[in-house]
């Protein structure tokens, strides 16, 4: 019979974590651990404070009750967590890791095996100038050749000065540049700061004005210099015909794949699926989960064969991470399964 715990832990950020929405020095998540016939399967429910639209009062009484669910015997089905992205991707990875034989294996792969990795970028903090440029070479000397870099924080033209200077020493044959703007233009300004930043030849800008305002993204995904990737525009929608009206109306050249913020995975492969029909890119990212989050999000990856570089690097951000046999190895994401599991605790 399935018996089911939870257990809250807050993570706390090595380096403060500055976005445009704020700063962050921690992060709570929960952690389902469901039992059956001496197995053990434990999923993450994560929540970044100001971006989960669920992560509200009655939060943790919603996951109280998907436990008293279980251990009553009833599984919750998608239709009742469909206003809990982050429960969901919770619940439905404690199953997949429940399901097999060794713990911490959703999707058995040559990924799992140890034998391949996962190309990721380089994640770049908001910070001061000179904090930022620190932090790009150290990446570039880890071996990154895809950097991510946060933009919004600054002064505008702060901002275009530190690309200035990256290109001059990088070429984009050498290092591939994109952009998170996580919606800080305005659709009045966003046009002009696209061609400003199309000079210095950006892969990709996520989200360059906030989400909801599909007729103005439209514009700008249709005129922009700068491809355009959807990220928090995908949160809060989970009937399939939305989806396709939002790919129809707004035509991004990318989407940005989220599984904690958008219901988990097999949501994200209904995006997957609805995207490819239209020709529309798609990368993952990790979302500040723990390893234990992010070893779910990897494993599933690797199952659909990318060989586009994913936002997989946030496994590092965390001064009490859950040791996992997750490492990097240079600019690449690798489970090595000499290496054990952490207790979460």
């Amino acid at each position: 019979m399935i018996k089911a715990a939870v257990k809250r832990i807050d993570f706390q950020f090595i380096n403060p974590g500055q976005t445009s929405r704020g700063t962050l020095y921690s992060k709570p998540s929960w952690f389902f651990i469901i039992t059956n016939h001496g197995k053990t399967g434990i999923g993450e429910c994560s929540v970044i404070p100001g971006l989960n639209p669920e992560y509200v009062d009655g939060y943790e009484q919603k996951i109280q009750a998907v436990v008293d669910s279980l251990n009553s015997g009833l599984v919750p089905n998608r239709s009742e967590l469909k206003d809990f992205p982050s429960i969901c991707f919770g619940l439905e990875t404690a199953l997949l890791d429940l399901k097999h034989k060794e713990s911490g294996i959703l999707f058995p792969s040559d990924f799992t095996s140890g034998n391949l990795g996962i190309p990721i970028n380089g994640l770049i903090w908001m910070g001061t100038k000179a904090e930022m440029q620190a932090r790009i070479l150290e990446k570039l000397n880890s071996g990154f050749r895809v950097l991510k870099l946060k933009v919004g924080a600054l002064n505008f033209d702060e901002e275009v000065s530190l690309l200035k200077s990256i290109r001059r020493e990088f070429s984009p044959d050498d290092l591939e540049l994109r952009l998170d703007a996580n919606g800080a233009f305005s659709p009045r300004d966003a046009m002009e700061r696209l061609k400003w930043l199309s000079d210095y030849h950006i892969h990709s800008i996520e989200q360059p004005i906030t989400a909801g305002q599909w007729d103005e993204m439209a514009r700008i995904c249709s005129d922009s210099p700068i491809p355009i990737a959807l990220d928090e525009e995908l949160i809060g929608i989970s009937d399939s015909s939305i989806k396709a009206q939002l790919l129809t109306h707004i035509k991004p050249q990318y989407i940005i794949l989220k599984p904690s913020l958008i219901g988990g995975l097999e949501m994200s492969n209904e995006w997957i699926s609805l995207a490819k029909g239209q020709n529309i890119g798609w990368w993952a990212t990790s979302a500040l989960e723990s390893n234990v989050g992010l070893n779910a999000i990897s494993q599933w990856v690797f199952t659909h064969s990318v060989s586009m570089v994913q936002g997989l690097g946030t496994g590092q951000v965390f001064s009490n991470n859950i040791s996992s046999p997750l490492e990097l190895r240079g600019a690449e994401l690798y489970y090595n399964p000499a290496n054990r599991w952490g207790e979460v605790n």
